[in-house]
């Protein structure tokens, strides 16, 4: 159902819990869970959804940091189905390098550069609304899951 901005005032207008889920929901949901289980993991939170300045930069969905001080860069992909390579089938080459890209913007701002890599949290089937718990979905974590072509 639509809301006009200008009913907002008027009551408190709640999105019909029917309504499909948007794909930022959705990817909200999906980052939520993977921070979860690798917040279990023992890393540590840095940054989320890290961004280069510009279009047709990069995005880092979490930045962690590994207990022995690796920072890791991971991306988080989801799918509902297997169809079509699931989750990771979705990570190409050019994916890849917009994320090193991102990294490498990232590794700027720091004063010296830690040890690094890149990891990548596939979550196949549906989350449920929230997205932290993960029952009814397959989560992978891919340590190493590719390695940037650039140098930094």
């Amino acid at each position: 159902m639509w809301f006009s901005r200008k009913k907002q005032g008027e009551g408190a207008a709640t999105r019909d819990l029917k309504a499909p889920l948007t794909t930022k929901s959705r990817g909200d949901a999906a980052e939520d869970a993977a921070l979860a289980y690798l917040q279990n993991q023992g890393l540590k939170p840095v940054q989320r959804n890290f961004k280069t300045p510009g279009r047709g930069g990069g995005e880092v969905d979490l930045i962690m940091r590994a207990r022995d001080g690796t920072l890791v860069f991971v991306e988080v992909r989801q799918r509902a189905a297997g169809s079509r390579g699931g989750a990771g089938g979705s990570i190409t080459a050019i994916k890849q390098r917009r994320i090193a890209l991102a990294a490498r913007h990232f590794l700027l701002q720091l004063g010296s550069i830690p040890p690094c890599r890149f990891d990548v949290v596939l979550i196949d089937g549906q989350l449920p609304a929230g997205g932290v718990s993960a029952a009814g979905a397959q989560i992978e974590w891919i340590c190493g899951a590719f390695e940037a072509t650039e140098t930094f």
